[in-house]
């Protein structure tokens, strides 16, 4: 940074607290690490001029486009979105969005007005790109007490001309820095930021940061806990605000949308796991059921993104479960003793869809085995599955399908008991619900199930294989689409218990 020449005149403006360390550090490496002082500034007096202050008397003749190299800037080709933009190109761009900046300012706005200003200031960034602007001390010092502090009355004193020369090189965004500047000559920023996104927002509050400019990081983070964030955007805000460790509220305003954490006192009802547990019930408890459709899909796919999996805790789900097996086993008792009432058919259909939904939460968290034991070991229910009307009851087998499919997957790991007593309780009503299964289950996925089933028999001794596979193959015979096709399963039990034996007999009598 370098200062040259000159007295200063008074603007009017009030004084402001000072404090900060160096500038040139703090716009570039300092955003990062807002705590690094910048470098130091340079005070140096000249016998003639330089190139640059030649430049900049030239541009004083067109105070409002002071940006080197803009020539032929309406010559920029139109990019189609396929093909990637120049290097050139990206300059001459912003070259252009300078100039719109620099040129473009409200009648009795200050902010590079020559006539009136007292420091020629110079941005530079690393790849050589140059930007000046006529700046006035006093407002700089006002709004910024890193200003207050370099541009002091006792170093305007020292200046032996007007404007004085202010060199800032080596900054990450040129642009950035100008909007930040600019902004302190607004009397309302918040009305000045609505017209910028989220990402030009956060590039103007690592400057207002780093030369603490609090009225500008202020706005900012009004701007930033006011607007919605695109999924992008919300991480791009949380990691720079922990990064800068802004002192006051503001930052930790803008934290709690994405952060309960941020929260002094923790509120009533925010424990993670009540919150669920209560979205649980209200799902499970629903009236309106394309509704309770709708919420299920988004609760399950909130829940599998959730990596940690501490939210909801097993005794929770089981308890629900619980609830959920309850109701199923009093409605559909009491439909089998008695002519189906409607309540209790509806009942029914709602309570397994319950089941089938809460095994799936279950089977992703990889906590389903006692479920698979308990529905395993329901055979009274089994017992009267043939005294409703196949209609009513289908959405029973979906659940247990459902749990064919873990097992086939290695999503459950159950003994071989457990798993030979879920076939002997649910195949049969399996078998007889199949077809209304297939029929009146919008999305069911035949081949998903039959593979699960195969798996699941498979996974039993060769004896209990062939006794079930046997069974199969006759009621395919006589029922064919109403029936699931477990063809690979047949298959692959014929390989094991013929093609060995027949290896063996070969072997022996060799």
């Amino acid at each position: 940074m370098d200062f040259s020449n000159s007295s200063l005149t008074s603007a009017g403006y009030g004084s402001y607290p000072s404090s900060y360390k160096n500038f040139n550090f703090a716009l570039n490496a300092g955003l990062l690490n807002p705590s690094s002082p910048p470098p130091s500034i340079l005070d140096k007096t000249r016998s003639s001029p330089t190139l640059f202050e030649m430049m900049a008397s030239e541009q004083d003749c067109n105070p409002r486009t002071q940006i080197s190299s803009i020539n032929n800037i309406n010559n920029i080709p139109i990019v189609n979105g396929k093909t990637p933009i120049s290097v050139q190109d990206k300059q001459l761009l912003l070259h252009q969005r300078l100039a719109d900046i620099l040129g473009n300012c409200s009648p009795g706005n200050q902010f590079n007005d020559p006539t009136t200003s007292d420091v020629k200031l110079t941005l530079s960034s690393k790849d050589g790109l140059s930007v000046s602007m006529n700046v006035h001390r006093q407002i700089l010092v006002a709004h910024s007490r890193f200003f207050a502090t370099k541009l002091s009355d006792q170093w305007s004193k020292q200046q032996r001309s007007l404007p004085h020369i202010v060199e800032i090189s080596d900054c990450d965004d040129v642009e950035v820095y100008v909007e930040a500047l600019r902004l302190m000559y607004c009397k309302d920023l918040r009305r000045k930021l609505i017209k910028e996104d989220v990402s030009k927002v956060l590039g103007i509050l690592k400057v207002s940061a780093a030369i603490m400019f609090d009225a500008g990081v202020l706005s900012c983070l009004e701007y930033l806990e006011a607007v919605p964030w695109a999924e992008d955007e919300e991480e791009k805000v949380a990691v720079l605000l922990s990064q800068l460790h802004l002192p006051g509220a503001g930052a930790g305003e803008v934290l709690k949308r994405v952060s309960a954490e941020v929260m002094v006192e923790p509120e009533e009802g925010s424990n993670n796991e009540e919150v669920l547990v209560k979205l649980l019930q209200v799902v499970l408890e629903g009236k309106d059921e394309k509704a309770r459709r709708e919420m299920k899909g988004l609760v399950l796919k909130m829940l599998r993104e959730n990596s940690s999996q501490n939210d909801l805790s097993k005794e929770s789900l089981y308890s629900a479960c619980d609830g959920c097996l309850q109701l199923l086993r009093l409605h559909f008792l009491q439909a089998a003793a008695t002519s189906s009432d409607l309540n209790d058919i509806h009942q029914i259909k709602r309570q397994a869809d319950n089941l089938h939904w809460l095994l799936d939460i279950m089977i992703d968290r990889q906590i389903a085995d006692d479920f698979l034991k308990t529905w395993a070991d329901q055979s009274e229910l089994s017992e009267v599955h043939s005294r409703i009307p196949a209609i009513h009851r289908y959405e029973v087998s979906r659940v247990t399908a459902r749990l064919f499919v873990g097992i086939g997957k290695g999503q459950l790991l159950a003994s071989k008991e457990v798993r030979c007593m879920l076939l002997q309780t649910w195949l049969e009503p399996f078998y007889d619900d199949f077809g209304w299964m297939r029929r009146a289950s919008n999305g069911l996925d035949r081949h998903l199930i039959e593979d699960g089933l195969s798996n699941t028999i498979l996974t039993l001794p060769l004896a209990w294989q062939q006794e079930i596979l046997l069974t199969w193959f006759d009621r395919f015979l006589n029922s064919g689409e109403d029936c699931p096709n477990i063809q690979r399963g047949f298959q692959v039990w014929w390989r094991r218990a013929f093609w060995k034996r027949f290896g063996e007999s070969e072997q022996h009598h060799l």
